[in-house]
């Protein structure tokens, strides 16, 4: 079975009606062997802001150091996205594994009439994922109410209720005591169940939990009048006290992004957060206090160390809610103008974004307006701010309104300028063209528009290359385009037929299913070929608002025809297509191919080819020259000698990320790291600006000390994820080197899995850039590194190593770190046996088109960039085709 079929089989489940009880999901679990069994769960209900809350608790717990899982709905562009493991979605193959397990059984099922939903059949996915990875622990977002949810077929250590307002009174019942009724009923006895419900709801929650045997802790929410008990008791609450486990106060933005709150009780200090507005400083609390009782749980159980007095450090609470981004909610995605996404579908949810909104400083408001047939759309187009303009839309979703309907509502509401729209990217254009840089741009209505907004804004295309393999000669081209195909999630066969077809400039990109066929058609129009792949590689139609993977192989000339084509047929929403096409082949204006990048771009060591950086450890503790530079004296002769050497950046570190290590406090690492920034410019070639010093630190507190001490770049191992990371960049205006992490330190114990190393990687990345362009990072300033060692196999390193050319896609410099690592074991080379490993593999990636190699042994390395360089120089001359380029 192909992954086509098996997601196909899924989406077709679609067509069969949600009933109310877990019997069916329960008897599915009860095929695959019951794993529900192997793994404690905790479940997350609410009327809003359920999703953010798992997502908070998730990052709490996995920053405590646990293996976590997690469960959400709806996804933005790919099924995979509502299953994650450590962060990592579900792969291809995993849901293809489990189809092929489960679809016998579900078939009968449905031949008896008793088929399963989708719904049913994804959570008991997510449920056996979690098992067969084996999770710590999962978090499970509850679908719709909670007694009869499929979530419900699992038995949770700890539960939450967010809130509850009047929803889907069809299914729930018409009083927010009812729907309060509902949603409760997933209380466990002896499981904590926590809430930040109010009035009446909060009453039927403890009557509801009381009868359960569920002791209740209660999140006074942002805004409200009750205090928590000085105390700090866990469960001060439960017997229906009116002092609350913790009190949420919202302190506001602190960045475009970003917000703090404090919290006080059982956890107090003040903590921020990648998500704006008082209800999602409410969401924290809910976290905070759903996370410690989850990892008490986990404890007692003998999984995890620590203690039911102090289940969580706090660092996990501070890096956990900082790092808890969630895209699609209030996701600000540029600042000149304000221009924010947001998934609000309901007059609740409206009514809470337009509160959110207000704390902003804008002019004018200009909407991008789409919403499903099945939603109010006279309250929420009331519940928004007021707009100087609005432009309708149109997912691919068959229960997506008319525009022409939606416009009605917007008027009615009060906008005067209101013009229908149809697709949703072309919608979001319009509206930013007619703001201005004060003004705000808003996209709202439903999560399915945002995610086809956030598809076109981060469409990535991709270069492959199908003529190494083989040789210069491109002998075995045909092979190559197999493998290119094959990692864009071709199946075997089609790849098979299409690999003779994909040749000369190769690039890969992801689109909505109708128009990735739309594309394929006008390619082979132009002589051209195309594959699609993942869920587009079947017959039938790709289900609504789906990314499926695309790859296109042509000449310069038949992609300079498709160009026009496409930008003739603007209507079929292929002109943002055309125009990503052409920019990453450099076409431009007059028919030729041009150089990337504008003139006035940052001259580097980096920008004209491959660039050495030398590490430098002042650590104890590094895997390979640990203590070697760890006296000042010592670390500025290294410094020296890799001057020396030929170096043009010197790394100075001063915390290890090997596997095991322990994490320095900021206080040790400013006294190691500033110190020596200080006395290596005394070394005249660092001094004259001819080389320069980068540090290499994952903590804001160390980089802004460093960049103050004289060093020029910051190398954080975590990407970016810290926010004031990227407001310390930011504010320096200095280079930085992303790199691609699952943990820091590397955890041995983690075994991530993807569908495609490389594309994976890269998509990840590219999310983390788009935080750092809000953050006002400039591009020209960015380097990325796709994190050799970090969470990859030795095999998933050398595939990275290999197609380094395809990360042109970002429109970065690329770093390889390689330097002594594990995934020379794979060729056999112990750790005291790979310096001559190294060296061939900075000679391989210089050639693949690296722009800088990160090494300790400085002149060998060197050596071997100049020697790619040379012959790289020779082929140009030559007129022969450079690998990379």
């Amino acid at each position: 079975m192909d992954y086509h079929e098996a997601a196909g089989f899924l989406f077709d489940l679609r067509r069969f009606s949600v009933k109310p009880g877990t019997e069916r999901v329960a008897a599915l679990l009860d095929r695959l062997g019951n794993p529900e069994d192997d793994v404690p769960f905790v479940q997350v209900a609410g009327s809003n802001g359920k999703g953010s809350t798992a997502r908070m608790t998730e990052s709490i717990l996995r920053e405590a150091g646990l293996s976590v899982g997690l469960y959400t709905s709806p996804h933005l562009s790919a099924l995979a996205e509502r299953i994650r493991v450590d962060g990592l979605q579900m792969t291809e193959d995993a849901i293809t594994g489990f189809v092929e397990e489960a679809k016998s059984w579900l078939v009968e099922r449905a031949a008896a009439g008793e088929p399963l939903t989708f719904f049913e059949v994804v959570t008991a996915m997510a449920v056996r994922e979690f098992a067969r990875r084996d999770v710590d622990v999962a978090v499970l977002e509850v679908g719709l109410g909670g007694e009869y949810d499929a979530t419900s077929a699992v038995t949770p250590v700890a539960t939450a209720v967010t809130n509850v307002s009047l929803e889907h009174t069809a299914v729930l019942g018409d009083t927010i005591g009812e729907i309060a009724r509902t949603k409760s009923r997933i209380a466990e006895p002896g499981a904590p169940f926590v809430t930040a419900c109010e009035g009446e709801a909060l009453d039927v929650v403890r009557e509801v939990a009381g009868e359960a045997g569920a002791p209740v802790a209660t999140v006074a929410g942002a805004g409200s009048d009750r205090d928590a008990d000085g105390e700090g008791d866990a469960d001060a609450d439960s017997d229906g006290d009116d002092a609350p486990a913790l009190s949420v106060a919202y302190d506001g933005r602190v960045s475009p992004t970003d917000a703090e709150v404090t919290l006080a009780g059982e956890v107090a200090g003040t903590y921020r957060i990648p998500l704006v507005g008082d209800h999602q400083a409410t969401n924290a609390g809910v976290a905070v206090a759903l996370a410690r009782r989850t990892a008490a749980a986990v404890a007692d159980d003998g999984e995890s160390g620590g203690t039911e007095a102090d289940p969580l450090p706090e660092s996990a609470v501070r890096d956990g809610l900082a790092r808890a981004t969630w895209p699609g909610r209030f996701e600000v995605v540029d600042t000149a103008p304000l221009t924010v996404l947001d998934g609000a579908h309901n007059p609740a949810a409206c009514r809470t974004l337009a509160g959110t909104l207000a704390e902003y400083d804008y002019d004018d408001l200009h909407l991008a307006y789409a919403a499903m047939h099945d939603k109010d759309h006279a309250g929420a187009a009331s519940a928004l701010p007021d707009a100087a303009s609005a432009v309708t839309c149109r997912p691919a979703l068959d229960r997506a309104e008319d525009p022409e309907v939606l416009a009605v509502a917007l008027r009615d509401a009060g906008v005067d300028e209101v013009t229908v729209g149809d697709d949703v990217a072309a919608a979001l254009d319009a509206a930013v063209a007619r703001a201005d840089p004060d003004d705000c741009v808003l996209l709202v209505g439903s999560l399915f528009a945002v995610a086809e907004a956030r598809a076109a804004r981060l469409r990535t295309v991709t270069p492959r290359s199908v003529g190494g393999a083989g040789g210069r000669d491109g002998s075995d081209r045909g092979a190559a385009a197999r493998r290119a195909l094959d990692a864009a999630g071709v199946p075997p066969d089609a790849a098979a037929a299409r690999a003779d077809g994909i040749d000369h400039r190769v690039l890969t990109l992801r689109l909505r299913g109708d128009r990735a066929e739309r594309l394929a058609a006008a390619v082979r129009a132009v002589g051209g070929d195309a594959a699609i792949g993942g869920l587009g590689a079947g017959e039938g139609r790709v289900p609504g608002g789906e990314q499926v993977p695309i790859t296109l192989g042509a000449t310069v000339e038949e992609y300079r025809e498709l160009l026009g084509r496409l930008r003739a047929r603007e209507s079929e929403g292929l002109a943002g297509v055309a125009i990503d096409i052409a920019d990453r082949l450099g076409l431009g204006e007059g028919d030729l191919i041009t150089e990337r990048g504008p003139d006035s771009a940052p001259d580097y060591p980096w920008t004209d080819g491959t660039a050495v950086m030398g590490v430098l450890n002042v650590t104890p503790d590094s895997f390979h020259d640990g203590g070697r530079h760890e006296a000042l004296a010592d670390a500025v002769a290294g410094a020296e000698r890799m001057v020396e050497a030929g170096v043009d950046v010197v790394d100075v570190g001063g915390e290890s990320t090997r596997p095991g290590a322990e994490p320095v406090p900021v206080a040790e690492e400013i006294d190691r790291v500033v110190p020596t920034v200080e006395a290596v410019q005394s070394v005249p070639a660092v001094a004259d600006g001819d080389v320069l010093i980068s540090v290499d630190t994952r903590k804001a507190d160390v980089a802004e000390a460093a960049l103050e001490a004289g060093a020029d770049v910051i190398n954080d191992v975590t990407g970016l994820e810290d926010p004031a990371m990227r407001e310390v960049v930011a504010e320096a205006d200095c280079p930085v080197v992303v790199m691609h992490s699952l943990d820091a330190p590397v955890d041995p114990t983690n075994d991530p899995e993807y569908d495609d190393v490389v594309s994976d990687v890269i998509s990840a990345l590219r999310e983390r850039l788009a935080l750092a362009d809000t953050a006002g990072i400039d591009r020209d300033r960015v380097i990325v590194d796709p994190g050799l060692g970090f969470g990859k196999s030795a095999a998933e390193a050398f595939e990275l190593l290999d197609r380094v050319g395809e990360f042109a896609a970002l429109d970065c410099p690329v770093l390889i770190g390689h330097s002594h690592k594990s995934m020379f074991g794979g060729v056999g080379r112990d750790p005291d046996d790979r310096e001559h490993a190294t060296v061939a593999a900075t000679a391989l990636a210089a050639d693949r088109g690296a722009d800088l190699v990160r090494v300790h042994d400085a002149a060998e390395n060197r050596a071997a960039v100049d020697v790619a360089a040379a012959v790289n120089g020779a082929l140009r001359e030559d007129g022969t085709d450079v690998p990379g380029e």
